[in-house]
C-alpha cells in the first residue's frame, strides 16, 4: 500500500521557518517532520510514498537525492575519483516526488497524483502533523466500514474541521471545515491519516478543490465517510509554539509518535 503525503503548502502560520524551507522540511529533533511522518508509516510496513510537492519542492527532492549518502559511511578517493560505501543506514523506502503546483489546493494535489496510486486503496496524510495512531488498525477498520474514505478522528479544541460522533458511532453524517463557534463533548476533528479508495478522487473537481470542503462534505452526505477514533497522541505543527512543543518532547525522549 502507498502513502500519499501532502507537502506543498506555504505554511504561512509558521512563516519564520517556512520562509526558507517547505513546512514539511522543518526539523524536529534534527530530522524533518516529513521524515518522522514517514517513519510512522514505515513502522506499520508501509514504505512506498508519494509526496505531493509544491512550495520549495526542490528542497524536498534534494533531501531525498542525498539521503542515501547522508545515512552511510563513505570514503571519497579524490585522486582516483571514486567513492566506496562502507555501511548504510538508509530506510527501505521508495519515494516518488511529484510537483503538484505551487498554488494547487489540497484536493487538487491529491487528484494530480492519481496516476501514481492508480486503482489501489491508499493512505493519505498531511506533511505537518505527528501521532501514535495505529495505522494498521485504521486500515483494517476502513476495510470493514466499506466506505470510500476513512479519516482519523481526534479530539482537539478549535482551529480544525469538526463533526459530531456518538460514543458508538463510526459514520460521519455532517462534516464542516473550521466552522465558527464552539463544539461539544462529542465534537471531533479531522486528524488526517486517511485511508482512501481511488473512487473518492472522482469527488475532486480541479486544482482549486479543497479536499476538506466539497469532497469530504459530499462523501459524508452519502454515507461514504467513516471515522477511526484515535484517543492517543496527535499534534500538528502549525506555529512556532507547536514546533517547540514537539521539539521539547523529542529532546526529552518522550515523543509518543516514535513507535519505531
Amino acid at each position: 500500500m502507498k502513502a500519499v503525503i501532502l507537502a506543498g503548502g506555504f505554511g504561512t502560520r509558521i512563516s519564520e521557518e517556512s520562509g526558507v524551507r517547505p513546512k514539511p522540511m522543518v526539523e524536529i529533533g534534527g530530522k524533518p517532520i516529513l521524515w518522522h511522518i514517514m517513519k510512522i508509516y514505515s513502522a506499520h510496513g508501509i514504505n512506498d510514498f508519494v509526496i505531493c510537492c509544491g512550495y520549495k519542492g526542490h528542497m524536498i527532492k534534494e533531501y531525498f537525492s542525498n539521503y542515501f549518502l547522508h545515512m552511510s559511511d563513505v570514503t571519497f578517493d579524490l585522486r582516483n575519483n571514486s567513492m566506496e560505501i562502507h555501511r548504510k543506514n538508509s530506510e527501505p523506502w521508495k519515494v516518488t516526488l511529484v510537483d503538484t503546483g505551487e498554488n494547487t489546493m489540497t484536493g487538487g494535489r491529491i487528484k494530480r497524483v492519481a496516476n501514481y496510486v492508480k486503482s489501489e486503496t491508499f493512505c493519505l496524510t498531511y506533511g505537518d502533523g505527528v501521532s501514535d495512531v495505529n495505522i494498521s488498525a485504521s486500515i483494517a477498520f476502513h476495510k470493514k466500514q466499506k466506505t470510500l474514505v476513512t479519516l482519523t478522528a481526534v479530539q482537539q479544541p478549535g482551529r480544525f474541521g469538526i463533526f459530531t460522533l456518538g460514543d458508538e458511532s463510526t459514520r460521519i453524517e455532517s462534516f464542516k471545515e473550521k466552522p465558527k463557534g464552539g463544539g461539544s463533548e462529542n465534537a471531533w476533528i479531522n486528524g488526517g491519516f486517511f485511508v482512501v479508495e481511488p473512487e473518492a478522487l472522482d469527488f475532486i473537481s480541479d486544482d482549486q478543490t479543497v479536499w476538506e470542503k466539497d469532497p469530504l462534505e459530499k462523501l459524508a452526505e452519502i454515507d461514504q465517510l467513516s471515522a477511526f477514533k484515535h484517543f492517543g497522541f496527535w499534534h500538528p505543527m502549525d506555529t512556532l509554539r507547536d514546533k517547540q512543543v514537539l521539539e521539547n518532547l523529542c529532546n526529552a525522549n518522550k515523543a509518543p509518535w516514535k513507535i519505531w
